[in-house]
């Protein structure tokens, strides 16, 4: 079983990123996206001067700062590499992202790093949600950050992400492109 990391909290978060889990260069730096092709840190860098120039910590403070809170859905699984798919379904183990949400009231949007990503909300998370925490908060797909995902161009991944996490959004689902 692998397992991931804590959240990253800040005093008063505004916004949630979850990815899935870590892929395996992630976890043997122990930091999140940390595979150097793995776009998350330059979309940060875009939206948050987060970028992968500057150390890890000053880019999780920078995320902190602005409010931004980031976790993965699955807490542990079996895997084979970095991909979603050789996810193992029969041993994911959930994060408790249903408490953080109901613990943390500030946080009014929550953005997926992919289709596993949402797909493990929908299938873990979804279910058990208080519904205040239903009626507050806006859920978002984006697309991948990963470098399997190559079907969208960098720049293309940059402006979806930069459109959804500085736009205010109605509450529900929402699949973007």
């Amino acid at each position: 079983m692998i397992t991931g990391f804590p959240p990253i909290i800040p005093d008063t978060p505004r916004l949630l990123i979850l990815g899935s889990m870590p892929g395996e260069e992630s976890l043997r730096l122990k930091q999140y996206y940390a595979h150097p092709r793995n776009a998350f840190w330059s979309i940060m860098g875009d939206i948050f001067n987060a970028g992968p120039a500057i150390p890890y910590s000053e880019r999780i403070q920078r995320l902190r700062l602005n409010g931004v809170a980031v976790w993965d859905v699955l807490r542990q699984c079996e895997r084979a590499g970095s991909l979603d798919t050789r996810i193992q379904a029969e041993t994911e183990v959930p994060n408790d992202i249903a408490s953080l949400l109901t613990c943390h009231a500030t946080i009014q949007r929550v953005f997926f790093n992919g289709g596993k990503a949402a797909a493990g909300f929908r299938k873990y998370i979804e279910p058990v949600l208080p519904g205040s925490v239903r009626m507050r908060v806006v859920l978002t797909r984006l697309p991948s950050t990963s470098p399997a995902h190559a079907r969208m161009t960098l720049e293309r991944k940059r402006d979806v992400w930069r459109n959804a996490l500085t736009a205010n959004g109605e509450h529900g689902w929402h699949d973007r492109p």
